[in-house]
């Protein structure tokens, strides 16, 4: 049974609505704890696409800066995206990158000192093909997964440092209609690219050239190991293991796959691969800092699941906590300290304090702009 489709339109989330109209988010006040960084959440708003930006605190809890929501300049679904990296912050820190997928464009903003968004000059471009979905980028070195009939691909810019993305000749690569790209990135080193075929169950995997440009696998596209690969993570300690959700195998039968990345980009299988994790469309991974222990949203079961993983990439269930309302992306803070995680059925961000494999709720969740239809979260 198909569990998640594009446009989530009649999917999982009108279910848990039910169950969570009585809980209505409220913003934490945290005016007594420092900031510690920032939160970006692509608000994927209909019309002209905006940014929603927080002051992380040092208490773990969030605070909308002066000026939020940023105008992103393209234009947003409105409906949600099924996608994992939807929003990434640049390897140098310095600028924010939103796919606009309501009008098949990316856009590059500034990040100010204070954590506030301007928008680049000639910072919205075409994302080279149709729907853009998530953004993979390494040392300037951008990838982008359109995932829209017609237009599918993994399309190739370069990021110069003024902010401005510039298509990368000759680096296109098309995925057949139906394919569904869900999750685009790099390993830690820049060495291979991977993305997910939520639509047909596969993953692409490539090694990466000097000059930017992809060489596919021997044998990719690879099969996922069950059905709807979705989210995906290198481990952070080793650009060498990979893990790759799985949301659409049915009712409590989520899965997380793993898998060993030959320096070509050939995958082979760890260990009992895939792993359960006994809930329902597990769909967004997030890996420790340390490399020790692996979490992934289950949207339909409202839960978060929680793995520790062994130096040879085998994964061990932990448990499950509760998540909120129908989460979706998910991103640790660069501190390792605390995991925010967007709820979609409420247009909210929670926020959970870390200890190892252990999630503990910061409380209540924190507003989203009105108008938000979350599609990725990312943390400075």
């Amino acid at each position: 049974m198909r569990l998640l489709t594009r446009r989530w339109s009649g999917m999982i989330l009108i279910g848990l609505l039910a169950t969570v109209a009585a809980a209505v988010p409220t913003t934490a006040s945290a005016a007594a704890s420092p900031v510690d960084g920032h939160v970006y959440v692509d608000d994927n708003t209909t019309g002209t696409n905006t940014i929603a930006a927080f002051d992380r605190h040092a208490d773990g809890t969030l605070t909308p800066q002066p000026g939020s929501p940023f105008v992103a300049g393209g234009a947003g679904t409105g409906t949600g995206l099924a996608s994992q990296g939807a929003v990434q912050v640049s390897s140098d820190g310095r600028y924010l990158l939103a796919v606009d997928g309501g009008s098949n464009q990316v856009s590059v903003l500034r990040i100010k000192p204070d954590g506030g968004l301007r928008l680049v000059p000639g910072g919205v471009v075409s994302s080279g093909g149709v729907e853009p979905v998530s953004i993979a980028e390494h040392a300037g070195l951008v990838y982008i997964a359109n995932a829209g009939n017609g237009g599918s691909n993994y399309a190739g810019f370069t990021l110069d440092p003024g902010g401005h993305l510039r298509p990368l000749a000759r680096s296109t690569v098309s995925l057949p209609d139906g394919s569904q790209p869900g999750d685009v990135l790099f390993n830690p080193t820049g060495t291979n690219l991977v993305g997910t075929r939520i639509g047909t169950s596969l993953i692409d995997s490539f090694s990466v050239g000097q000059d930017g440009r992809l060489t596919p696998a021997a044998g990719s596209p690879f099969a996922a190991g069950a059905a709807g690969p979705f989210g995906s993570e290198f481990r952070p300690t080793d650009p060498s293991q990979l893990f790759v959700s799985n949301a659409h195998a049915g009712s409590g039968s989520g899965s997380v796959s793993a898998f060993s990345v030959a320096a070509d980009g050939a995958l082979s299988a760890i260990g009992a691969s895939p792993f359960a994790d006994l809930q329902t469309a597990p769909c967004w991974v997030e890996i420790t800092r340390d490399g020790k222990f692996l979490f992934t949203t289950n949207t339909a079961s409202g839960t978060v699941s929680r793995y520790s993983i062994a130096s040879d990439g085998v994964l061990t269930l932990l448990g499950s906590t509760p998540a909120g309302a129908g989460p979706l992306d998910a991103r640790l803070s660069n501190d390792g300290e605390n995991l925010y995680i967007l709820d979609g059925a409420i247009d909210a961000i929670s926020g959970f304090a870390v200890s190892g494999g252990t999630l503990t709720s910061l409380g209540a969740p924190f507003e989203l702009p009105v108008g938000a239809a979350p599609a990725g979260v990312a943390v400075n």
